[in-house]
């Protein structure tokens, strides 16, 4: 048996500037702002367990991915009802579909305004 030492309060996402980047996943993802750090480096958002945060760093590099060689460092999957809908409604806010795809039946590989990657999944679990 384990024992949960604490539980899951945000997932931070590292980009160039966390005010632009806000925008899009509040829309994407219907989130507020929680938290904001007086210089705006830091913004939280929330509405989703968990939040989602978002921090500047000065050397930001998009992920290459497929290819490389700046592979993704993580992803969101999100839960699609109609792949076609909900893509685009992501692209009309700012994301962008993947040249490749491994699998466009089930899931969109997108990309957030700054290139992070994400998924729009039609998988569910039995």
């Amino acid at each position: 048996m384990t024992t949960r030492v604490a539980p899951l309060a945000s997932i931070s996402i590292d980009c160039p500037t966390p005010d632009e980047l806000a925008p899009f996943y509040k829309s994407l993802l219907d989130l507020e702002e929680a938290f904001v750090m007086p210089d705006r480096a830091v913004v939280c958002l929330s509405g989703a367990s968990p939040m989602l945060t978002l921090m500047r760093v000065n050397k930001y590099e998009a992920p290459t991915w497929p290819q490389g060689p700046q592979f993704q460092q993580m992803h969101l999957d999100l839960a699609s009802e109609d792949l076609e809908v909900d893509v685009a409604a992501a692209i009309k806010i700012g994301a962008r579909e993947t040249n490749f795809q491994p699998s466009p039946e089930q899931w969109r590989v997108m990309l957030d305004p700054v290139g992070h990657l994400f998924c729009m999944s039609a998988v569910r679990p039995d």
